[in-house]
């Protein structure tokens, strides 16, 4: 599927609480209740959108799904992908836009998801499109190029205090990598370093400024 499919799709399902065209057992659905992604799945399997593990979820992009309240604002940071195997791209500052990251990043379709009241009134609202190749985004792409080389450089600043340091949270002003993982704990080994660099897993996550900076441009686009 391409993203402006996916993209007509969800935007006729947008502002219609759940309770309008989904079955009341989906309601009781664990997954739904207890899965933070759970609705992004149920989103895609909503417009016919396998569920894989493939690069990225559509031929052309990739789809992103956060919590927000009814009016649009964002609640929660927004998952990108896992570092661990990345880790030493990160800390021999891989050109930008030659890494994983960026593949995730270019061309992005933002759905987020009003989770205000019960589950049934839940609603999809219209998405955003975000491709860094417009001319309308060159400034966040900069922005994004930016973060990614900032955290590069705290990475391994962190690093280099001593023998034995391990990562920890850093941020852009856009992006940031934390932990990711549950037990058991999954370290991140450096060949770089030659040891864990990390005693658990971590991952890029878009910060809330991300999700209010890209709905503050789709308003000025469209009005």
């Amino acid at each position: 599927m391409r993203l402006y499919e996916a993209k007509q799709q969800i935007d006729r399902l947008a502002n219609i609480p759940f309770k309008k065209y989904l079955d009341p057992a989906v309601f009781q659905d664990t997954m739904l209740k207890l899965n933070k992604g759970g609705t992004g799945q149920l989103l895609e399997l909503t417009i016919g959108l396998n569920l894989s593990n493939t690069a990225l979820d559509f031929e052309d992009g990739e789809l992103k799904t956060n919590k927000c309240d009814y009016f649009g604002n964002p609640l929660e940071t927004m998952f990108i992908t896992q570092t661990s195997s990345i880790i030493d791209e990160l800390l021999s500052n891989k050109d930008f836009y030659q890494t994983k990251l960026y593949a995730k990043l270019q061309h992005l379709l933002y759905v987020p998801i009003s989770k205000d009241g019960p589950q049934s009134d839940w609603m999809f609202l219209p998405c955003i499109e975000v491709d860094l190749s417009n001319p309308l985004y060159r400034e966040l792409r900069i922005q994004l190029e930016n973060d990614y080389y900032n955290i590069c450089d705290q990475f391994n600043n962190m690093l280099q205090t001593s023998p034995t340091a391990m990562l920890h949270t850093a941020s852009g002003e856009f992006i940031q990598i934390r932990t990711k993982d549950s037990k058991p704990y999954r370290p991140i080994y450096s060949k770089i370093y030659q040891r864990n660099v990390s005693d658990k897993n971590r991952a890029f996550y878009f910060k809330k400024d991300f999700m209010r900076y890209i709905t503050l441009m789709e308003r000025k686009v469209h009005h």
